[in-house]
């Protein structure tokens, strides 16, 4: 008998220990399961928006090229051709979110914002020939179309104002960014803004 009243409490002690331990592992577990899985979310949401083209914009000109030619020397009267170039120009402003510096603080529920990805600004002429008015003794060559494709070319890169493109889609980029803030404020996470361009203030 006295044998079982010290065995007793032996594993009275045990089982109490054991079931500290597995309390206190299961809530452990959760709470890093929890913090991994808010991580995941956040920047999931950021990978699926990776390359993001946040502005794009269509422009269109005309541009008449005319030619004048001496034929011998001035000897003959002067030739004159003409050319209409129809230019269309894409203008597109993207970010790639791959470079966006930010922290996820699953443990104190932060998300800092550390650095901003600049703009990739991108145009795209393409010029098409819509009439062309020469004669047989005086042609367009192929040199004189390479020139006036590439005036019209540059025209088209001088049209576009990259620094308005670029402010536009910085204003497009941070509304866009508003789905990750809000998704972050919805798992209880503070924003952080280091950057000093983004409004904290409706978060």
């Amino acid at each position: 008998m006295k044998t079982n009243s010290k065995i007793l409490p032996f594993f009275l002690g045990a089982a109490l220990v054991l079931s500290i331990v597995l309390v206190w592992n299961a809530f452990t577990k959760k709470t890093e399961d929890k913090v991994q899985n808010d991580f995941y979310i956040i920047t999931n949401q950021i990978r699926k928006m990776n390359k993001m083209v946040v502005i794009e914009q269509d422009f269109s000109s005309m541009q008449k090229t005319k030619i004048t030619s001496e034929l011998l020397g001035g000897m003959l009267p002067s030739m004159e051709k003409e050319l209409i170039t129809f230019t269309k120009t894409n203008a597109q402003v993207s970010y790639d979110l791959n470079k966006m510096k930010l922290d996820v603080d699953s443990v104190n529920k932060k998300l800092i914002i550390k650095e901003l990805p600049n703009a990739e600004i991108r145009i795209i002429p393409s010029v098409e020939i819509q009439s062309m008015d020469d004669s047989f003794l005086d042609r367009f060559d192929q040199k004189d179309l390479q020139k006036i494709t590439k005036s019209a070319k540059d025209n088209a890169y001088k049209t576009v104002n990259q620094n308005r493109l670029r402010a536009e889609g910085r204003k497009q980029l941070l509304e866009n960014l508003d789905n990750i803030f809000v998704l972050a404020k919805a798992l209880n996470y503070t924003i952080e803004d280091q950057t000093g361009l983004i409004d904290t203030s409706k978060f």
